[in-house]
């Protein structure tokens, strides 16, 4: 669901609420004053009033973390609305009750749209949703097209029977104990544009493959002293656990290692940055170039590995593994970001007729399993956007 202006007084109240707990993350915050420096005036009396309520009205820049100077530059300018808007109002309470409540307004307010036209867009071609779609190929080379063949026992190969079930997931069991496999012996996995799969490796891991992504791994990855793997594109990982033997996994440019644990790794190349969420357990984060120095991530931190080195943030796990679930979920995400991970799913290539139709911002979740045209539709309705499909390809107007 996208959200609409509308919509923001029930987020208010779940805000507060994550505020007044201090559960409110870096990234809600400093979305927060972004938007309180960009839009001052949208503070409402029902807002304040629910502040009140909470007795939040003492919200200083040390329980916010953010610089005295930049917050006073946020009151100056909450303070300057006000008075345009109530200049019979000149007690300093009154001027501080607008600041502190405006550091209260919802962190992401920012991407919500300010008026929702209902439109009606048919479109004359419709494109289904992805689906369990994979390549396999062996350690022979031979390539097997997993939604191409029946369930059941596909192939036994040095000591590992490998089948696939209904549900869209690959098996590996090692047969009789008896597991062959070199260390150079290895499968590759491969879901093209609008494919996913779900991988049981040997080892007891489970790994979850997102649109246009390959994992590559060793048929002995049980046995192995440590057990490498390399993914590009998205993944999600369940890493069975074991202490003596850790698990490595490469991407284009970092290397991350865990003894047992669960994250998502988002390396695609069309991405500026590579991005590593941890749900559960420890994870070791560092460059392909400059594996001396790293980051140890703690659940519910994400690592963005980018030209400038690795930052880490802390943020809200459900949006990094949303794509696992069935839905896709923005939160302060551009158009153009989001359009990238829509491309990938329904396989379309995208094309702005507007540019800044690539700035809009979004909050909000919307299935992956629904046809383009609903999923379109939705953007269409925040009155910010419009779409055209000609074939595969889509091109976006700005409204």
């Amino acid at each position: 669901m996208l959200l609409s202006i509308r919509s923001m007084e029930e987020r208010v109240i779940f805000l507060i609420n994550k505020f007044e707990a201090g559960q409110m993350v870096d990234a809600e915050k400093t979305e927060l004053l972004n938007f309180i420096e960009n839009h001052p005036d949208t503070v409402s009396g029902e807002i304040l009033n629910l502040l009140s309520a909470h007795d939040l009205v003492h919200v200083g820049d040390e329980e916010m973390d953010i610089d005295q100077n930049r917050w006073n530059l946020v009151f100056n300018k909450i303070v300057a609305v006000d008075q345009f808007k109530h200049p019979k109002k000149t007690s300093i309470s009154v001027y501080f009750r607008w600041a502190a409540a405006a550091v209260l307004i919802l962190a992401f307010a920012s991407i919500f749209i300010y008026k929702i036209r209902e439109k009606q867009h048919v479109f004359t071609a419709d494109i289904a949703p992805g689906g369990n779609k994979a390549i396999l190929t062996l350690a022979n080379g031979k390539k097997i097209s997993l939604s191409d063949v029946a369930d059941g026992d596909l192939i036994k190969e040095a000591g590992l029977s490998i089948s696939k079930t209904a549900s869209g997931h690959l098996v590996y069991n090692v047969v009789n104990g008896d597991l062959s496999a070199s260390e150079n012996e290895t499968n590759t996995i491969t879901t093209p544009n609008g494919g996913e799969w779900q991988i049981h490796l040997p080892d007891g891991s489970d790994v979850w493959l997102n649109a246009a992504s390959s994992l590559e791994y060793p048929l002995n990855i049980g046995n192995a002293t440590t057990r490498n793997v390399k993914l590009k594109g998205e993944a999600y990982f369940e890493v069975a656990k074991d202490s003596a033997h850790p698990f490595v996994v490469e991407t284009e440019k970092q290397k991350l290692e865990v003894l047992g644990t669960h994250f998502n790794i988002n390396s695609y190349t069309d991405e500026r940055a590579t991005r590593t969420t941890l749900l559960e357990g420890s994870v070791r984060v560092s460059s392909l170039t400059n594996t001396s120095e790293y980051e140890v991530l703690k659940p519910g931190e994400q690592s963005v590995l980018s030209a400038q080195g690795i930052k880490i943030n802390t943020v809200d796990t459900d949006e990094s593994v949303a794509w696992k679930k069935g839905y896709f979920m923005f939160n302060n995400e551009k158009q153009e970001s989001i359009l990238r991970k829509i491309s990938r799913w329904y396989n379309i290539k995208v094309e702005y007729a507007d540019e800044e139709a690539k700035d809009v911002m979004y909050y909000g979740t919307v299935s992956r399993f629904d046809k383009i045209s609903q999923v379109l539709h939705k953007f269409e309705q925040t009155g910010e956007v419009r779409f055209e499909m000609q074939g595969n390809k889509l091109i976006v107007y700005k409204d």
